[in-house]
């Protein structure tokens, strides 16, 4: 059985996670923290936990933890996974794991000096239809890869009295909508297409006067040749969330990740299929890394994975990496 500790008990977590960590096989929610004792109690019993720590330090010192699950705002990441693995505690921390290239370098390193295994929480990484169009590229179904475009669009402009304020507060969150929910088509693009060769970006204020982007544009050159854009804004009214790849000999278009309806043209030829996402996004993610710690192997997204988004983040946002 893999004992969890959870820092952090934000939206994310009351949505979907503390549910996903309580119900994987072989796996059980043993303590939360939260900065206040008496609202760290009152989440313990919100989410199912068996008891509380007033400080996260404490949780990640806790004898009766295996693992922690790190959902904290990205300023914190970086200290916390460290001190989680210095404690002996696998680490499946949030995304985007850390505010820069350099942080998540010490994550890595301090989770192999003890021996702890490291995932991060590309989540869609793990859906079905995700899987499937692996399985179509691999097998050269499209012929060879060509364009990909990607458009993540959410309206989202957060004000100082309310709680997820901090998404919009640079030195907190580390970037606007291309560091937040970006770095997951990143990571999507990189397990389609394998690394980068050359980055270009482009981050603007077009609607919301505020500290980080409000739309950004990266254009991704991979090791393939297969070029790719990703287009994320707060500011535009529509939501979006499709995925476009044109292959020499056909082409997959997805008009919503989430939903998981895929077209795949061939020849002139439509072929519609549905690989709908689990009830709990966050399932999929908590039983990979639960078994990764049972079986004694890596996480199917790993640190490594983490610090290759960050490294494109970098180039994106035109900082040292």
């Amino acid at each position: 059985m893999v004992k969890w500790g959870l820092v952090g008990t934000g939206d994310i977590v009351r949505k979907r996670v503390a549910a996903a960590l309580r119900g994987a096989p072989g796996s059980s929610l043993a303590a939360v923290s939260r900065n206040r004792a008496e609202l760290a109690a009152e989440a313990a019993r919100a989410l199912g936990a068996e008891r509380w720590h007033a400080r996260w330090q404490d949780l990640v010192a806790d004898p009766g933890i295996d693992a922690v699950y790190i959902a904290t705002p990205v300023r914190f990441h970086a200290v916390q996974a460290i001190a989680a693995a210095e404690a002996g505690k696998h680490v499946l921390c949030e995304k985007p794991m850390a505010m820069d290239v350099a942080e998540c370098e010490r994550i890595i390193a301090a989770c192999t000096a003890s021996g702890v295994k490291l995932g991060v929480a590309y989540y869609r990484h793990f859906y079905l239809i995700v899987r499937r169009i692996r399985e179509v590229l691999v097998a050269g179904e499209i012929g060879k890869p060509v364009v990909a475009q990607i458009d993540a669009f959410e309206r989202f402009n957060p004000q100082p009295h309310e709680e997820r304020h901090w998404f919009v507060q640079r030195e907190v969150s580390g970037g606007g909508p291309m560091f937040d929910f970006g770095c997951h088509r990143i990571e999507l693009l990189l397990s389609f297409f394998g690394p980068v060769r050359q980055v270009t970006g482009l981050t603007a204020n077009v609607v919301f006067d505020r500290e980080v982007e409000d739309t950004a544009v990266a254009a991704l050159t991979f090791g393939t040749g297969a070029c790719a854009t990703v287009t994320v804004t707060h500011a535009a009214i529509e939501p979006r969330d499709n995925l476009r790849i044109f292959g020499s000999e056909g082409s997959i278009h997805v008009s919503s990740l989430s939903a998981g309806d895929l077209t795949i043209v061939k020849d002139g030829k439509e072929s519609r299929e549905q690989y709908p996402p689990p009830a709990n996004l966050h399932q999929p993610l908590v039983e990979d890394f639960v078994e990764a710690v049972r079986e004694g192997r890596r996480p199917a997204v790993d640190g490594e994975a983490g610090r290759a988004v960050a490294a494109i983040e970098a180039r994106i946002y035109q900082l040292p990496d």
